[in-house]
């Protein structure tokens, strides 16, 4: 499990753009990875919107953004067209980044209990440790709230 001010475990896996992303990648740079819970959702659509928006400040705090869910590389190539994320989207469907970070949780929705992502980002520095996290994540004001943190840090 993640600890901030401990290095992040290297990870590999696919993503939108036919990639593999590994943390490895951003060496040097800081990193925005982003859980939710699913694709084309409205909840999930505002806070990729969100991101989007604020893609040129961050890359000017030298922060790159990554977005991770279950769904699948074709499901997120679909849902980054519709939208014009200029980001990419990791698609976890064995869950081992999801275990890594320890975003998977009891969900309730109606009555029916389920496990899924909880909305979770965490901000890691160019030298692949942990800086911030924010878990149990309402989407109103995050992404400014990120953004702040990635420009002081």
């Amino acid at each position: 499990m993640v600890q901030i001010g401990k290095r992040i475990a290297n990870f590999k896996l696919p993503a939108t753009g036919d990639k593999n992303i590994s943390l490895k990648d951003f060496k040097g740079r800081k990193l925005i990875l982003y859980f939710y819970p699913k694709d084309n959702t409205p909840g999930c659509t505002r806070e990729g919107q969100d991101f989007r928006d604020a893609y040129d400040d961050f890359l000017a705090a030298g922060a790159d953004i990554v977005g991770v869910s279950r769904d699948s590389v074709k499901t997120h190539e679909n849902f980054c067209a519709k939208q014009s994320f200029p980001f990419d989207l990791i698609s976890d469907t064995e869950e081992t980044l999801c275990q890594q970070f320890d975003v998977i949780k009891e969900k309730n929705m109606y009555g029916r209990k389920y496990m899924g992502i909880e909305r979770s980002t965490f901000l890691i520095g160019g030298d692949g440790v942990l800086r911030a996290e924010w878990r149990k994540v309402r989407v109103p004001g995050h992404v400014a709230e990120v953004l702040d943190a990635a420009n002081s840090l």
